[in-house]
């Protein structure tokens, strides 16, 4: 039986969305927003020279359609990006009304978010009073830090030494359907942090927020570092998507990363986690030789969006592409003969960009185990419609197969 696996490079979108003019970052519309455009482009300039030097270098995924792909939604330039596509290839567009982990996950997955997402204003305080409250009753504090909106790194830096002092947890937000709290792993206690995000998320859930997430760190002042045990706690799909569809009909399916967190647990079988992308492609390596025949294994890798697009550090994204580039021909080496391979994004979170938040943007759709296919625009739901025609389910969803 064929295999199925669908690869995620979380944020690494190719410009060009039709509706970026709708979204904002730091009150600025996204139109113009392009992730890999604008790295290839630092990168050929000279402007991404830390740790890596010269062009930007990812000849596997190029081969597959990368840079035709870019070209494609964006039409532009791509140095380094120049090769005859061998591969599927084409650009998926987005319809759901967020540029967010959930909203685009869910929909490469056969589902688009049929309602509106509800954010913080973005102010300070940037909470309701009663959900203050309900954070410092479940966790026990007189007080919280922070209420309002934050780039991860930057609160913990800021607020981690007054949360050692107090005991309070730090609890911000972004121009996402989030609620963060982040801890200190030892001196607050990670179950603790956890217990109280689980407590807090069925009250968000109801008002429409997409995830509590815990955002564990340990370490002193001045020297502050995330843990590997980030958990998101996301509202559940609204309806059966691909990972359901695979496993009522018998097939085992495998999550990678944070998978399992966005989809809330359901239609899995297996999860796969892991230190950082790293352990987690050898975890995707591992699957290639070993899942099971007519499995489907569905991977995420953050730390494009958490490490480097946040951060807005163009020289680590790059570094980062270049090594998944190298870790993908291992991958692709391993694959059997009628297997699928699919890479693509869920949204863009380009580093060039102003302020600090995701940004609306096509994404690739690239596939191995089908031959050299231009499939020109789709829609991200059409990607679960041709997984699911590849492992012969009998559910496709709303999308329609490009396979």
């Amino acid at each position: 039986m064929s295999r199925a696996f669908l690869i995620v490079l979380d944020s690494c979108g190719i410009g060009g969305a039709l509706d970026a003019a709708e979204f904002f970052n730091a009150g600025v519309p996204d139109t113009g927003a392009n992730t890999l455009g604008h790295i290839a482009a630092a990168c050929a300039a000279g402007q991404a020279e830390q740790g890596r030097s010269g062009p930007l270098r990812m000849p596997v995924l190029d081969r597959l359609g990368l840079g035709a792909a870019l070209r494609l939604a964006s039409d532009a330039p791509s140095p380094g990006l120049n090769a005859v596509p061998e591969g599927l290839w084409g650009a998926a567009n987005e319809t759901s009304r967020g540029k967010d982990t959930p909203s685009g996950h869910w929909e490469l997955a056969g589902v688009p978010v049929p309602w509106d997402w509800t954010y913080f204003p973005k102010k300070t305080p940037a909470f309701p009073d009663e959900i203050t409250k309900d954070v410092m009753r479940l966790a026990g504090t007189d007080g919280i830090l922070g209420n309002c909106h934050a780039a991860g790194l930057e609160i913990m830096d800021r607020l981690g030494a007054e949360h050692l002092r107090t005991g309070w947890p730090i609890c911000y937000t972004s121009a996402d359907s989030v609620f963060q709290i982040a801890a200190h792993e030892e001196a607050f206690g990670l179950e603790r942090l956890l217990q109280l995000c689980r407590d807090l998320a069925p009250r968000l859930h109801a008002m429409r927020i997409g995830r509590v997430i815990a955002r564990p760190f340990i370490g002193a002042p001045g020297a502050f570092r995330r843990t590997a045990n980030r958990h998101d706690y996301a509202i559940a799909p609204p309806a059966p998507t691909l990972l359901d569809w695979a496993k009522r009909a018998g097939h085992t399916t495998h999550s990678i990363g944070k998978i399992n967190d966005i989809f809330s647990g359901r239609g899995i079988d297996k999860v796969h986690k892991g230190a950082d992308d790293a352990a987690l492609f050898e975890h995707l390596l591992r699957l290639a030789d070993e899942a099971e025949p007519g499995s489907f294994t569905f991977a995420n890798f953050v730390e494009f969006d958490s490490q480097y697009g946040h951060p807005r550090d163009v020289s680590g994204y790059a570094r980062a592409l270049e090594w998944f580039d190298t870790a993908t021909g291992r991958l692709l080496a391993t694959l059997r003969p009628g297997d699928l391979a699919i890479f693509t994004a869920d949204h863009g979170n380009d580093p060039t960009w102003i302020g600090t938040d995701h940004t609306r943007e096509r994404v690739p759709v690239l596939g191995w185990g089908v031959g050299a296919r231009a499939i020109g625009q789709v829609a991200f739901v059409d990607v679960a419609a041709s997984i699911a025609t590849h492992l012969g389910l009998p559910e496709t969803g709303p999308g329609r197969s490009f396979l």
